[in-house]
């Protein structure tokens, strides 16, 4: 379980490049913190969270993914 300022800090780790969006390549190049996301949401694959939950350029934004760890009882 996380807080929301541990989940803005994995944010902002993966958010290598910076936009405000974490991509598929992004999680794909952290598989760590990709599973502790997986833990956090309960979706078994960074491919399956952007695709029901990313936006139409396979990203999602820090909003995003709170509301997902939100949902699946993860976040204090």
């Amino acid at each position: 379980m996380a807080t929301e300022q541990e989940l803005q800090s994995l944010f902002d780790t993966l958010d290598t490049d910076q936009d405000g969006k974490v991509s598929i390549n992004e999680l794909f190049f952290s598989p760590g913190l990709s599973a502790i996301i997986s833990a956090e949401t309960g979706i078994s694959s960074p491919q399956a969270l952007l695709s029901m939950y990313g936006d139409q350029d396979g990203s999602i934004t820090f909003e995003g993914l709170k509301q997902v760890v939100k949902e699946a009882g993860n976040l204090n």
